[in-house]
């Protein structure tokens, strides 16, 4: 099922010859069209890298991670191998809170293209050899000497537990405020003062609000800014 409101869409070319000649970039842009086929949809953003699979660093994906975050749309590459394999990038990938489609699935979304993306982890694991026997040996010796696993099972919530909570809450709020301020400032030099006048460009820009429904207002852009100048 396509997504009704927008996308962010991904390239990979592992040469700087590919990324030049487009070889390999048209098939994968025709794929990514043929997955949306229409509709009532529209690119709010589109990255290509060109680098080896192997290497974790991409910039142009961590742009399109930020871009899918602050639009809150999905992420969408032409094939899964256009991703990586690298255990410790998917995990990345995985805590980036991206719904991430692929065009060569198109079965493939929400939960279950999460489901996936855990699975390719688990396979690079694998065949890395990251399963460490040891490892499970301890928490055997552990579990026969009683040790009970897994912390506390009482159900309470402890006060630890809830600082916890909270600092994941605010955590996502300053980067829901960085991830704004540029958009903000590019509003600013293009001419809106008022705090009324920013909010009117980020709806025009179809940025949600961070409830994600209805329009924007000043004071919620002031709460944004507020919080940007204490990061």
């Amino acid at each position: 099922m396509v997504n009704s409101g927008g996308f962010v869409a991904y390239y990979r070319v592992s040469t700087a010859r590919q990324g030049r000649s487009g070889l390999g970039l048209e098939a994968q842009r025709a794929n990514v069209a043929t997955y949306l086929n229409g509709g009532d949809w529209r690119i709010v953003g589109e990255f290509t890298e060109v680098e080896s699979g192997k290497r974790s660093d991409r910039p142009q994906l961590d742009q399109a991670l930020a871009a899918a975050r602050l639009h809150r749309v999905p992420l969408v590459v032409s094939k899964v191998d256009r991703l990586t394999r690298s255990v410790s990038f998917l995990s990345l990938l995985l805590d980036a809170g991206v719904d991430v489609r692929f065009a060569d699935l198109p079965q493939i979304e929400g939960a279950t293209g999460r489901f996936l993306l855990q699975q390719m982890v688990a396979v690079a694991e694998l065949e890395a050899g990251m399963i460490s026997a040891r490892t499970k040996a301890a928490l055997a010796a552990a579990k026969r000497r009683g040790k009970v696993l897994g912390g506390d099972r009482g159900g309470r919530l402890t006060k630890k537990a809830w600082a916890k909570g909270r600092a994941v809450i605010q955590a996502r709020a300053d980067a829901r405020a960085a991830l704004l301020l540029p958009t903000i400032e590019r509003l600013r030099g293009e001419g809106a003062r008022s705090l009324r006048e920013i909010a009117a460009g980020l709806d025009t820009l179809g940025i949600p609000t961070a409830r994600g429904a209805g329009a924007w207002s000043a004071t919620q852009v002031a709460r944004v800014l507020e919080r940007a100048s204490c990061m």
